[in-house]
């Protein structure tokens, strides 16, 4: 299992709500992007991609069986 978090450096560029809506939304209220659902099945190539697309590097990936982050 995978675990999606988004940090305060998101600007709401909804890059990942546009390569995976189905995993991200964007709070209009706040600015920023979050997981509709945090933990997901392992090698998810949406949440991989919207990983990479992040213009913040804010989205981070944690494969929670190991404790360590998922690289793209």
């Amino acid at each position: 299992m995978w675990r999606i978090t988004v940090d305060h450096t998101c600007i709401g560029s909804g890059s990942c709500t546009g390569i995976a809506p189905d995993r991200f939304e964007l709070d209009e209220v706040k600015g920023r992007a979050y997981p509709v659902n945090p933990d997901v099945a392992p090698d998810d190539e949406a949440v991989l991609d919207a990983l990479a697309s992040c213009p913040m590097e804010a989205i981070s990936v944690v494969d929670l069986e190991t404790g360590r982050p998922v690289e793209v």
